[in-house]
């Protein structure tokens, strides 16, 4: 890949109503169809999207992936010929986890992760997640993780998939506050300018979180409200893209991004990230 390509990334800021999979999916389908014919070559959906995070209703409903949800998106991915990179409820065996998947454009699963920095009172439902990965694609070596996996004191993750190589980390996420926030008075969203601004200035890198919007109506945080507020930012902590705030605010946007090179390889980074002011392990 040129170190100077420009690609098209596309942020689905979607609806997700808790326990009603088919309607979140169509939604999800709709969101890459239309940022498909916008040029975008990357589609980027939120966390939980089928499910709602922590909606109980996935205890019983939940699907495996390979399944059903995942095939849903597959078939999008393939025929508009895009990448896809969203967020599922996965049953395995008797776990079921919070996970993420990035399609290629032929729907292939070619990433699978599973949450692994999962709140407390999503331990109820999800199992910790076991894998972290990335993926040499056309577009730029790509990570993969989930919202609070990039919390400012869990940037561990974030730091090894940087050190595997990752260009692009897409982070399918469902940031979500108490139904009383005044966004006028407390701007939301330093705490994520900070840990991705954080991973980007160190490693030269692209982080895109994508969250979705709407009421959370089932499980330990109902009454809460999604809110969006997607971001992108990139090399030196650069805002590239933010979404609009508010429980109604769906949203697609779309992005250019640059990749650039890993700043070095191996043991090479550790005094290079020191010259960049990072005292951490």
């Amino acid at each position: 890949m040129s170190t100077q390509q420009t690609i098209r990334v596309g942020l689905g800021q979607i609806r997700v109503d808790g326990g009603d999979p088919q309607a979140n999916l169509a939604r999800a389908v709709a969101a890459i169809v239309a940022l498909a014919n916008d040029g975008c070559e990357l589609v980027v959906l939120p966390e939980c999207l089928d499910f709602g995070w922590t909606h109980p209703s996935a205890r019983d409903a939940a699907q495996p992936i390979p399944g059903p949800h995942v095939e849903q998106l597959a078939s999008a991915a393939d025929k508009h010929q895009v990448y896809v990179a969203a967020g599922l409820v996965e049953r395995a065996g008797d776990k079921l986890f919070n996970a993420a998947v990035l399609l290629d454009p032929r729907g292939k699963i070619v990433l699978h992760h599973r949450k692994i920095n999962e709140l407390d009172i999503g331990l109820d439902l999800y199992s910790v997640g076991d894998r972290l990965g990335v993926v040499e694609t056309p577009l730029g070596k790509i990570g993969l993780n989930i919202c609070a996996d990039n919390f400012s004191d869990s940037l561990a993750m974030g730091h090894v998939l940087a050190r595997m190589g990752a260009q692009l980390i897409v982070s399918p996420s469902a940031w979500a506050v108490p139904a009383e926030h005044d966004n006028s008075s407390e701007p939301y969203g330093q705490l994520w300018r900070d840990a991705y601004g954080s991973l980007a200035t160190l490693y030269d890198l692209t982080v895109i979180g994508v969250s979705n919007v709407g009421w959370i109506n089932g499980g330990p945080w109902r009454g809460r409200k999604c809110i969006g507020c997607s971001l992108v930012m990139g090399p030196g902590g650069e805002i590239l893209a933010q979404g609009p705030y508010g429980a109604q605010a769906e949203a697609n946007l779309a992005v250019e991004v640059q990749p650039r090179p890993a700043i070095a390889r191996g043991a090479d980074i550790a005094p290079i990230l020191r010259s960049r002011g990072y005292v951490g392990p």
